[in-house]
């Protein structure tokens, strides 16, 4: 995670992200720099427009946090319901049993 937060931070003081950029914050932030990690890095970040990337992943969480929240909706309407049918069900068990007693 370090290295995509170098790299961050770099993309965010309007620097070309390269090599050299990332390995000087890494180094600076007292991170034993690994070489192969920080080629990867930037061979995989080449032709990503960061910025996009930055606001697609500002808008996943909303969305992700909407969904639990629509789901604790609907079970909260369906426990209002399920009261309702089980005060059904005991008038009907309730006057069953009456029945009984003059039958």
């Amino acid at each position: 995670m370090e290295y995509i937060y170098a790299a961050l931070l770099v993309h965010s003081a309007g620097k070309t992200v390269d090599e050299e950029s990332v390995k000087a914050v890494l180094s600076a932030a007292g991170i034993a720099v690994e070489d192969s990690r920080v080629k990867a890095l930037i061979a995989a970040l080449d032709g990503v427009d960061i910025e996009e990337a930055i606001s697609k992943a500002a808008a996943a969480p909303v969305a992700v946090a909407a969904a639990p929240a629509a789901a604790g909706a609907a079970a909260a309407v369906e426990e209002a319901a399920a009261p309702e049918e089980n005060k059904e069900e005991e008038e009907e068990n309730a006057m069953a049993g009456l029945g009984a007693l003059f039958g």
